[in-house]
């Protein structure tokens, strides 16, 4: 019985770290990998100018997407829908990133209430696990972090 509490104990403490933070419930050593699929439009740069994931520049930068609010990085030219939505102050949480990535165009039609709205991210991330541990590499690599 005294090994079985030891290792639980053990299991328990290994764990804690991947919850820590309570933002994201995937796994962010898988998420680095599935963001290769990201990275021919996003990077990920931070404030300080260090780069931490090469990347195109078609889409805004996603350093610091943790409680953001949508279609708000300085200097990126963003579609007329996403700014809108952000604008009533939707702000980026896992939730929100998971169902944008899996439909853009979906995701802001259905919040804004708009058969017209558009994004300019035509890519449709399948998988919701995926999806999930991109936010968790996201965060990880985050300010927040």
């Amino acid at each position: 019985m005294k090994y079985l509490s030891i290792a639980t104990l053990g299991l328990t403490l290994m764990a804690a770290p991947a919850f820590a933070d309570g933002h994201a419930s995937g796994d962010a050593a898988e998420g680095e990998k599935v963001f290769k699929k990201c990275k021919s439009c996003h990077m990920i740069v931070a404030d300080d100018e260090t780069v931490i994931q090469k990347g195109g520049k078609t889409g805004p930068n996603l350093y610091g997407i943790l409680d953001r609010q949508l279609g708000s990085v300085e200097g990126y030219k963003y579609g007329k829908s996403i700014v809108a939505l952000g604008e009533t102050d939707v702000k980026w949480n896992e939730a929100e990133f998971v169902e944008y990535v899996a439909d853009p165009r979906a995701y802001l039609r259905d919040r804004l209430d708009d058969k017209k709205a558009k994004s300019k991210m035509s890519f449709k991330l399948k998988g919701e696990e995926d999806a999930a541990n991109i936010w968790a590499y996201l965060v990880s690599v985050g300010p927040q972090s």
